[in-house]
């Protein structure tokens, strides 16, 4: 997710993320700081060839846009995606393998993640370069994902990234997850500016923050616990739904058949006055409104069930999505109304991540956006999802 930084061409990294690019990664830890822009401006005498190639790069003058040939590799956790983007943002391949671990297992099991991405990394990135009718050898750069995600699974797809980069003499783009989706809307949306609001949320991660230009962002609000997306995959696994293409998709469509007002759930962190996100609370909720209904999901799965029984699943999706998306309308409202004041010229509202495909939390916070005057931009739904694109 790399292609909407190469305009301010090479700023400097932490030296964590240098460090990644030159040996293999480290755990990182699911924090959230404030972005730094990574790509490298190495210069010492110790520096590898890959950084080398890229002070070569930059000294030989900044090539065209469309002269710029990017290879993106993801495999941050479940899914090992590749593809060949143009520097002018022209999407020519897209290429991914899902995997199904989350039905097994109840969740991503880290090692088994990493086994399924080794088997499929080679494949995925030859079909983004066959489908792109190019190959290595017509490459600018390989950008490839270096966290946050889970470490066995990013040791792939850099492991990937830099035995490509050292064969054909290509500078490596480390890109930070989470900055990527903040940014993927500017590849699409081309009259999207700095000043912007971002909401980012997926699976592991809820973030707001206030884009003021490539790299400097200011954190309005984060997940404490757990984020939206980890909520829904766990009430639709709860409820007994078949999760093979996503809890928030299942449940999301379950949740059309149900009372949004029947089960009483509560708001989560409606008493503190921050931006901060928490969804613990309301998976306890769920579970505990399973458990004194007597449904016997893990039995049971939704195919199975009776009318009544499914009735009574559809209103606790419905009323679970419900609250879950109130509590982002809330932070969200109260992130906008501080983003203005610091930065009264904002036009746009940006939404992205994997839950961002959810047309209940798009339609919702379109109504956020509307309210103060914004336009609420968001990707298409395969641009939201971890991708190789973006």
């Amino acid at each position: 997710m790399v292609f909407t930084l190469l305009p301010a061409l090479w700023p400097p990294v932490s030296r964590a993320t240098a460090f990644l690019l030159r040996t293999p990664p480290k755990p990182f830890r699911s924090q959230h700081l404030l972005f730094r822009s990574l790509l490298t401006s190495a210069s010492s005498p110790s520096t590898s060839p890959i950084h080398r190639s890229l002070v070569t790069m930059a000294s030989a003058g900044i090539p065209t846009r469309r002269d710029l040939l990017m290879l993106g590799i993801e495999t941050s956790c479940d899914d090992t995606a590749a593809a060949v983007v143009r520097g002018d943002g022209e999407i020519l391949s897209q290429a991914i393998s899902s995997q199904v671990l989350l039905v097994k297992w109840g969740g991503v099991a880290p090692k088994m993640a990493e086994e399924a991405h080794a088997l499929a990394i080679d494949q995925v990135v030859q079909k983004a370069l066959d489908d792109a009718n190019v190959s290595e050898s017509d490459l600018s750069a390989v950008a490839v994902t270096i966290g946050p995600g889970l470490s066995l699974c990013l040791r792939v797809g850099v492991h990937k990234a830099r035995k490509i980069a050292k064969v054909f003499g290509l500078p490596i783009v480390g890109v930070h997850h989470m900055e990527a989706h903040a940014l993927v809307s500017r590849l699409v949306n081309k009259d999207l500016n700095y000043p912007f609001l971002a909401l980012l949320i997926s699976g592991g991660h809820n973030l707001l923050v206030l884009a003021q230009n490539l790299g400097e962002y200011v954190q309005l609000g984060t997940t404490i616990d757990d984020a939206i997306g980890e909520a829904y995959d766990k009430a639709a696994r709860w409820l007994g739904l078949d999760i093979r293409k996503g809890g928030g998709p299942a449940l999301e469509e379950l949740a059309l058949e149900g009372d949004p007002n029947s089960i009483n759930f509560t708001v989560p962190l409606r008493q503190h006055k921050d931006c901060n996100f928490s969804y613990a609370g309301l998976k306890t909720q769920v579970r505990l409104t399973i458990e004194s209904r007597n449904l016997c999901t893990d039995d049971i799965p939704i195919s199975s069930a009776t009318e009544e029984d499914r009735q009574l699943r559809a209103n606790i999706a419905a009323s679970f999505q419900r609250i879950a998306v109130l509590h982002l309308e809330d932070r969200c409202q109260r992130a906008v109304e501080w983003a203005l004041k610091m930065k009264p010229s904002i036009k746009n509202f940006v939404v992205s991540g994997g839950v961002a495909s959810n047309q209940y939390v798009r339609t919702r916070l379109n109504h956020i956006a509307e309210k103060n005057g914004l336009q609420l931009v968001s990707p298409p739904p395969s641009l939201c999802t971890d991708n190789g694109v973006s």
